[in-house]
């Protein structure tokens, strides 16, 4: 029973690395809405299994800079869902992570990616060996948040971001 449980999930693995593979492509966009895929990678991203997440995060990153397709994520929660990712211990679910939601912010959408928490975290990150952890997070504290934002966070007294471990290296 467990050779075939593995099979199972070693299939479900192979089926979404495919579809985030195929997220890539924007002539698949509107084949990947009528599957509704949107809603199984916002899914993958609350799973236990670490691959499930991994192919999850990187199945919206390669496919949310399409206006539609990142309207469907904002609108679905998955901002919040994208944040939780930042918590992984997996390098790639997290550098994913950082920059779908630097694909995500919006005017509407600014003030819960920048908020006080997940700007604690980039200072975090951006302080990491790991130097695609530490570029692609100063990259959003530079181009995503404003200076006085990075500032205010600083100065915070209650550090919220310090319970997220660096992703292992």
């Amino acid at each position: 029973m467990a050779t075939s449980s593995r099979y199972l999930q070693n299939s479900k693995e192979q089926v979404l690395a495919n579809l985030a593979n195929f997220a890539y492509d924007p002539s698949n966009y509107q084949y990947l809405r009528q599957l509704q895929v949107i809603d199984l990678f916002l899914d993958m991203l609350t799973e236990e299994n670490e691959r499930f997440v991994e192919f999850g995060i990187g199945g919206l990153c390669n496919l949310c800079l399409e206006k539609q397709n990142k309207e469907y994520i904002l609108q679905n929660n998955g901002v919040q869902a994208v944040l939780d990712c930042l918590s992984s211990s997996n390098e790639d679910t997290v550098l994913s992570a950082i920059t779908t939601l630097m694909y995500l912010t919006t005017p509407l959408s600014r003030q819960e990616i920048t908020a006080v928490p997940v700007i604690q975290c980039m200072l975090r990150f951006s302080l990491s060996k790991n130097k695609r952890l530490s570029n692609l997070a100063n990259l959003f504290l530079e181009d995503i948040c404003s200076a006085d934002d990075v500032e205010n966070a600083r100065n915070v007294q209650t550090h919220t971001a310090l319970g997220i471990p660096l992703p292992k290296e």
